[in-house]
Order: C-alpha cells, then sequence, then structure tokens
C-alpha cells in the first residue's frame, strides 16, 4: 500500500514538474506582419525592408520604413501595425498607440493584431471594427465605444 502511494505520489510530481516547465511567464516575442497580397508593389519593398530591419533589431530605420509603407498605402492594416510594433520598440507608445487602433479597424479578421498584447494594453478593445472616422478611434471605457451615455458608454 505504501509503495502504491509513493508511486501515485512520484507521477503527480512528475507531471506537475513538467506542466510548471512547459508554462513561462514571458510571453512570445511580437513578429512584424508580411504584406499581405493586396500590397502595392513600393509598399511590399517598403515592409520586407522594414520587416528585415525589425528582425535585426534596428527599430528606427525600420520605423522609417513602415512610416512610408503608411504613408504609400494608408488602407494596409499589417503597415500601421509594424509601423505601431517598432514605435513600441523604440518606446514611444503614446506614438504607436493610434497605429495599433487603426491596424485593428482595418483588418476585422486578423487575429494576431486583434489578440496582440499591446493592442489589449490600451484597455477594452471593440469587439468588432469602427466605423471610419477623420481620427483614429480609441477603445472606451467599460467595454464600448460610446461616448459617456447611452448603451457602450458611461461607468
Amino acid at each position: 500500500m505504501i509503495g502504491l502511494r509513493f508511486g501515485i505520489l512520484s507521477v503527480c510530481c512528475l507531471i506537475m514538474f513538467v506542466i510548471s516547465g512547459c508554462v513561462s511567464d514571458k510571453p512570445a516575442p511580437l513578429m512584424v506582419l508580411d504584406p499581405p497580397g493586396n500590397t502595392v508593389t513600393q509598399v511590399e519593398t517598403f515592409l520586407t525592408e522594414g520587416n528585415r530591419l525589425f528582425r535585426e533589431g534596428r527599430w528606427e530605420a525600420a520605423r522609417q520604413q513602415f512610416q512610408a509603407a503608411v504613408q504609400s498605402q494608408p488602407d494596409l492594416a499589417e503597415a500601421h501595425y509594424n509601423l505601431a510594433l517598432a514605435m513600441d520598440h523604440m518606446g514611444d507608445r503614446a506614438g504607436a498607440k493610434p497605429h495599433y487602433i487603426k491596424a485593428a479597424n482595418l483588418a476585422p479578421g486578423n487575429k494576431v493584431i486583434w489578440n496582440s498584447p499591446p493592442l489589449r494594453r490600451y484597455g477594452n478593445v471593440p469587439d468588432k471594427p469602427i466605423e471610419s472616422t477623420s481620427s483614429p478611434v480609441l477603445p472606451g471605457i467599460g467595454g464600448g465605444v460610446g461616448g459617456g451615455s447611452g448603451p457602450g458608454g458611461g461607468f
């Protein structure tokens, strides 16, 4: 009977040890996104070069390439997301924030963008894209994006 208890205890300890080794508090590194098929040729070049520079840790040079991509094709979610990542790595979170939000609004089905920790850092992100406005749409408090009254807004 003691041998059986010891065996069960040993197996449980081994399982816990293996599980604790698989779980890590360190988040997976955020990676830049490749250009999609609908990318303008020049913008694809900017993104490809920016991605290379980003992977080398050359944040400022990558930011410049991504900025050029955003200016050339402002409706490309991947360009905004990559620009935001580069700015975030440089410590410019305030500058990165509207680009994360814009990327999410431009790519409602892109789970990499919508589930990214930097985007989630800014509070409750709306469950669906917000209609296009002249300025970036920022997530509201309480799960909505409304003003301060009515459904989805206020406290």
